[in-house]
Order: C-alpha cells, then sequence, then structure tokens
C-alpha cells in the first residue's frame, strides 16, 4: 500500500499542476467558457425568427406569380377545363343523384372505404332527382373564401355581379360584412362541424339553425354527408330540418365521395399531396368546370396582408385556425397561383374598385 501512494502522489501533484496552468492561460487570455444556448431557451429568438422567415418567403414567394393585371388566355382556360372535366366530371357526379346513385348500389365514404352505406328506397328519395347546375355554362362564377384579406375589401359590389356565386361553410353575411363580401349566394357549403358547434348537432332546437339561413335565400345548401360516417347522421337531421320548417329556404344537396375521389387524385397527380382538399380548393375546381370565368376572393393563407404586411385575421369574421393537419393551404394556393398566373382563373387580393356602368 505504502508503494502505491508513492506512486499515486506525483501523478495527482501532476495533474493538478496542469489544470492551475489551463486555467491560468484562460484568464490571460480572456476567455470564458459558456454553455451553448438550447433552442427554445429563454434569449434565443431562434424559433421565432425561423418561423417569421418561412412565413416572409413563402408571401415573397406567392406575391412572385401574382399579378393584379390580370388577362384571361381562353386557349389556357379551355383546356384545363377539358383535362378537369374528363377526370372528375364535377357538373354530373359533384351532386348525389337519383341518376348517378341508384337504389340498392353502395355509397364508399372517401374518408372511410371500409364502411360502404347501400342505399336504400328511403335514402334514394331524398337525392337530387337531377344534377343541380344545368347544361348551359356560366359566364361568370365568384368563389368567396372566408380570408381575412376580405376585411376592409370593398369587393361587395363584385362578388354580387357574378353570374354563379359559391361561399363556403355558412359564413355570416349580415352585421356589416355585406359591403366587403357581398350576400348574393347560389351554392354555400355546410361543414358537419359547424352543425355541432353552432347547432348541437340539431339534437336540440332547430329552428334556430332554419333562421340562420335567411341570408342565403334559396341557395342551394351542399353538405358533405358522405366524407365520413359519422357525418351522415347530423348531415341528414340538416336535410329533414330544412324539408320540415325551411321550404322557402335554401335546398340540401349531398357532396358526392365518388367525385371527391376523382378530384382528390387529379390534384394528387399535380403534386398536392394533402390528406383531402379543402372546400375552398374543391369549389374552384367545380367553379373552374361549370363557368368560363372564375374570380377568387378571400384566397390568400397567410396571417400578414400582401399589400403593406400589416396583420390580418384567419377570417373575416373570426381569427379561429384552420386545421392545418388536414389542408395545406399555402400548397393548395400556390396551384391556385400557378392558373392565375396562366389566365386560367382570378384571384383578387386587396381592395376591389368599383364596377363601372
Amino acid at each position: 500500500m505504502k508503494t502505491l501512494m508513492l506512486w499515486l502522489l506525483p501523478a495527482i501533484l501532476l495533474c493538478s499542476f496542469f489544470s492551475v496552468a489551463f486555467w491560468l492561460f484562460l484568464s490571460n487570455n480572456n476567455v470564458v467558457p459558456h454553455p451553448s444556448p438550447k433552442i427554445g431557451q429563454k434569449g434565443s429568438d431562434t424559433s421565432k425568427s425561423c418561423k417569421g422567415c418561412k412565413d416572409n418567403l413563402l408571401i415573397a414567394k406567392a406575391l412572385e406569380n401574382y399579378s393584379s393585371e390580370w388577362k384571361a388566355v381562353e386557349g389556357n382556360i379551355k383546356k384545363f377545363r377539358s383535362i378537369l372535366s374528363s377526370k372528375c366530371h364535377g357538373v354530373s357526379k359533384a351532386v348525389v343523384t337519383q341518376s348517378n346513385t341508384p337504389v340498392g348500389s353502395n355509397v364508399v365514404y372517401d374518408g372511410e372505404r371500409r364502411k360502404p352505406l347501400q342505399v336504400t328506397p328511403a335514402l334514394f328519395n331524398i337525392f337530387a332527382k337531377k344534377q343541380p347546375f344545368g347544361n348551359a355554362t356560366f359566364e361568370s362564377c365568384a368563389v368567396v373564401g372566408n380570408g381575412g384579406i376580405l376585411s376592409n375589401s370593398s369587393c361587395g359590389e363584385k362578388i354580387n355581379s357574378a353570374q354563379f356565386v359559391i361561399r363556403c361553410n355558412l359564413p355570416p353575411l349580415g352585421n356589416g360584412y355585406e359591403q366587403d363580401v357581398g350576400n348574393k349566394t347560389n351554392l354555400v357549403t355546410a361543414n358537419p362541424s359547424i352543425l355541432h358547434e353552432k347547432y348541437s348537432g340539431l339534437m336540440d332546437r332547430r329552428r334556430p339553425f332554419v333562421e340562420s339561413l335567411r341570408p342565403y335565400g334559396q341557395a342551394l345548401l351542399l353538405l358533405p354527408a358522405f366524407s365520413y360516417g359519422h357525418n351522415t347522421p347530423v348531415s341528414l337531421r340538416a336535410f329533414y330540418t330544412l324539408e320540415d320548417f325551411g321550404r322557402e329556404g335554401p335546398l340540401p344537396i349531398f357532396l358526392n365521395p365518388d367525385y371527391m375521389r376523382r378530384l382528390s387524385k387529379f390534384w394528387r397527380e399535380r403534386g398536392l399531396n394533402s390528406v383531402r382538399p379543402s372546400t375552398g380548393l374543391i369549389m374552384a375546381s367545380l367553379a373552374l368546370e361549370m363557368c368560363t370565368n372564375v374570380h377568387l376572393y378571400g384566397f390568400w393563407p397567410f396571417n400578414k396582408h400582401p399589400d403593406d404586411s400589416r396583420p390580418i385575421t384567419n377570417h373575416y369574421y373570426d381569427n379561429r385556425e384552420s386545421k392545418k393537419n388536414v389542408h395545406s393551404m399555402p400548397a393548395e394556393f400556390e396551384h391556385l397561383l400557378k392558373l392565375h398566373k396562366d389566365g386560367v382563373l382570378h384571384i383578387h387580393l386587396g381592395e376591389c374598385q368599383p364596377n363601372h356602368r
């Protein structure tokens, strides 16, 4: 043991000497070791600045492809409509009808294909007897999204001047919004989640739901009853509620899951990878089949205004966020911008100039 201690003592003294010499060197060179900052640590703006950088890059890229001086390119419009119609057949298939969904056939949900629903005579009887859009092409259509960019836009007059106006997810039209978003409506969609959140899934009093639809007049009310199995009961309750209480109100019709599968495939083949197209993209696609001139309002998926980068809300009526895990709004907008650049459709950003008569 004594021999071991004689060996260890010089080693310990040598280590101590080198340690003291190292720290004296650091002190003389004014070098003070600091722990490296961690991501998300207070005092580090990395995550915030990166998010801001990403948003700014996306906005800059979007504006590169946007021009307020827009001109329709008839050849591009006809070509795109021809391809879209041959793949999706929106005019004849977008809505469930007695012609395209007979008794005994299976309705396959586009969100859960393992649970088909067989069409009974009772279900068949509430389907539209024929496709509701007629055979003639509309001269002009306005598809109105709900983006906050519509606030203080003064676009109401231009929207109302379109021959056919499509709105998404039962947006408010009163309370002074008319100047920015108009009030003319030919088709309006209703997401079942809204029926649950605002009207208790129509399991309680149903008249408030009917009263809330009055601003839409006798528009078509498009319900995605067959997207998922849990959407069917509430959508059917909406149909029966309007049948019982709203004879002078909107006409309920059902979105066809077969059309949705075709449309999702169409956009996937063009590089759009999302779980499901947003309502805005669905309606814009339908309008591109039905209309010669398609105008989009309220389509801007960013929280900064394109003109001066001022903050804007998610919707023109509230600041509630959309389901980003389901829809890919910036990616969808990029595809729509390409169509805008090609003269296929016209995206309106910023304030609208008054119509000249």
